[in-house]
């Protein structure tokens, strides 16, 4: 995979970025806010690594401007286990939260785990996205009908319609209905 990484102090970011070579995964280091931005846009990585308290921004208010430009899953790290930083670090749309020291097979762990997490949150959002389209086209399938059973069709009959009209124009129900509204 590709990672982006962010740590400002040097021992652990080589140290982090030498566990991820370890694991096969291509690196890229950033160093501030800005410089994750430009480098999530030009590199495309797969997947971002976050020190929670970075130079010039704080790492949760990045985290939310990474997630959306470049959806990825994220994990964020940090020297502390402080209850209110996890606290609001849960708010966040983030895969996984790393307490340093970091040890290999804590990394690995994370990393699959963040992987995971992040596939089947982008499955519900896609459901989500189905299912809004679906009982918006419902909504409109049955305005549209009641619009034709005022002009005396019954409502089967104003079904078939909508449903014979979709066929034949290969046209969806929703954009025969919203023909049919006047929409």
């Amino acid at each position: 995979m590709r990672i982006l990484i962010t740590e400002d102090k040097s021992i652990i970011r080589l140290g982090l970025k030498a566990m991820l070579s370890e694991l096969s995964h291509e690196v890229f280091v950033a160093k501030d806010r800005h410089d994750i931005l430009t480098k999530a846009r030009i590199n495309r990585p797969d997947m971002a690594i976050l020190d929670i308290m970075m130079p010039f921004a704080e790492g949760l208010e990045t985290t939310v401007a990474l997630a959306s430009k470049h959806p990825m899953p994220v994990i964020l790290m940090t020297g502390f286990s402080d209850h209110e930083l996890i606290e609001r670090a849960v708010a966040l749309p983030i895969h996984g939260y790393l307490i340093k020291p970091i040890q290999l097979p804590e990394l690995e762990a994370a990393i699959a785990v963040a992987i995971s997490r992040f596939q089947e949150t982008r499955e519900l959002e896609k459901r989500i996205a189905e299912l809004e389209y679906a009982l918006e086209t419902r909504k409109l399938v049955d305005r549209a009908k009641g619009q034709l059973m005022a002009l005396g069709m019954s409502e089967a009959k104003a079904f078939r319609t909508i449903q014979d009209r979709a066929r034949r124009t290969r046209k969806s129900m929703q954009e025969v209905s919203l023909a049919i509204l006047g929409e």
